[in-house]
């Protein structure tokens, strides 16, 4: 029986996963307007394949991908998926290959505006009857997956495109389709958001094994293809091949031909020439999350960590609340929460407020950035100090914070004897209470 199976695995292998068979597309046929969008067109895809369909506007690429999909019937030819022509399907085969066998992604996203963001991706699922309970958990793993689970109750007007769209190919994906075509889907988004996208649909192929196919007219995205399928005035003009994955024996041998290497990396100083000081701002926020979680964390899972660094970084942003930030610590991780005790939250969230608080103590009121520190680290660490340790300990801070010496000089200071000018505390103490200047430093940057 084990060898049947696997002989049976290898003949579908084998067999294309999809055939287009003369292939035309003719709107408006016998009118004065008449359009021939596809001209006699053969095409044959295998399984676990990443193809690139690429052209300029108005070669036709997109309407191969419609065609594929269903969505355009064929004025002559034929379109087969699985060995079944899409136009013998019933309706109920039909209505299978749209909700199950293959997804759909956009170059325009077409969220449902008035759905929250697992609603939406949790839609086919709702069209196929499944549960409330397992659709969910199914929209929040893959949510989870593509880094956007802490977007699940918001709104897709609150999302950047980048967000968007991978919110589409979570949507896509929920069924667990075997196909994957993509019209275009990084066409508005900017550059690095694109990267991310094409990654993750490079992922879905070769670490899932999707059947991906997707549309472009932009030459840096070729090398992520296996095949690139090139279109012009209707027509398949050429194919290049990068890594060849159809069965030997359907494969006409060609050389390959080598695309050329992309250069699109840039001097990191460059980036941030033009910057105004709040855009820095802005880009320092993932690696304070990281620091600050790494300052105040002790033992918890990386999955749980992950979820809190999400979290976090919505804190910083000001998205949402400490209130919000310390009930989506404590939700479980099967409803996108960060799957801590509700203890631990709140704790993590009064300590997350007060160094917060104190970072825009420092930044809102510098004149009295000296004094509020001293009393917020005095409480904080159960120091008691004479008149002249205070004194000291004040006058090292405030050199600290006027950058007249770095966080080695500062704990120096702090550990250096009362006699000598220092503040007199254990050199234990004086490290933990500098990282937590350091920290509170870091957070009020802009």
């Amino acid at each position: 029986m084990w060898y049947d199976k696997n002989i049976t695995e290898r003949k579908i292998m084998s067999e294309p996963i999809i055939v287009v068979d003369k292939l035309r597309i003719i709107y408006n046929q016998g009118k004065s307007n008449e359009t021939r969008a596809l001209e006699e067109t053969n095409l044959a895809i295998y399984p676990h394949e990443y193809v690139i369909i690429f052209g300029p506007s108005g070669c036709g690429k997109s309407t191969l991908l419609y065609s594929i999909s269903g969505l355009q019937s064929p004025t002559y030819g034929d379109v087969s998926i699985q060995g079944i022509s899409i136009a013998k399907m019933s309706r109920k085969e039909e209505l299978d290959l749209h909700q199950n066998k293959i997804g759909m992604i956009f170059q325009a996203f077409y969220l449902i505006s008035s759905l929250n963001i697992l609603e939406n991706v949790c839609l086919p699922k709702m069209f196929i009857g499944e549960a409330p309970r397992e659709r969910k958990q199914s929209g929040i793993k893959l949510l989870r997956r593509f880094g956007i689970v802490e977007q699940a109750d918001k709104f897709p007007s609150q999302l950047s495109g980048g967000q968007k769209q991978r919110v589409a190919i979570a949507r896509s994906l929920v069924n667990n389709p075997e196909i994957i075509l993509a019209d275009e889907p990084v066409g508005n988004l900017d550059s690095e958001s694109a990267e991310n996208v094409l990654k993750i649909l490079k992922e879905l192929n070769e670490v899932d094994k999707k059947t991906v196919i997707m549309v472009t007219h932009n030459p840096e995205h070729l090398p992520y293809a296996d095949r690139v399928i090139y279109m012009k005035d209707g027509r398949i003009i050429k194919e290049e091949v990068h890594k060849e994955k159809r069965p030997i024996e359907s494969v006409k041998k060609t050389e390959v031909e080598k695309s050329p290497e992309s250069n699109e990396l840039q001097m990191l100083m460059n980036s941030f020439k033009s910057l105004l000081p709040q855009q820095v701002d802005v880009l320092l926020v993932p690696f304070k999350a990281k620091q600050l979680l790494a300052h105040l964390l002790s033992q918890l899972t990386e999955e749980q960590i992950s979820m809190a660094e999400a979290f976090l970084k919505e804190l910083l942003f000001k998205n949402i609340t400490t209130e919000t930030f310390a009930d989506r610590l404590d939700l479980d991780l099967d409803d996108g929460g960060a799957g801590w005790n509700k203890l631990r939250a709140n704790s993590f969230a009064i300590r997350t407020n007060q160094i917060i608080e104190q970072s825009q103590t420092l930044k809102e009121k510098p004149g009295q950035a000296t004094t509020s520190l001293s009393r917020y680290l005095k409480e904080l660490f159960n120091l008691h100090l004479s008149t002249e340790q205070e004194k000291n300990f004040e006058e090292a801070l405030q050199m600290r914070l006027a950058s007249q010496v770095g966080q080695v000089e500062l704990a120096k200071y702090f550990d250096t004897p009362v006699a000598k000018g220092g503040a007199g505390l254990h050199k234990h103490t004086a490290e933990k209470i500098v990282r937590e200047i350091e920290i509170i430093m870091l957070i009020k940057y802009s």
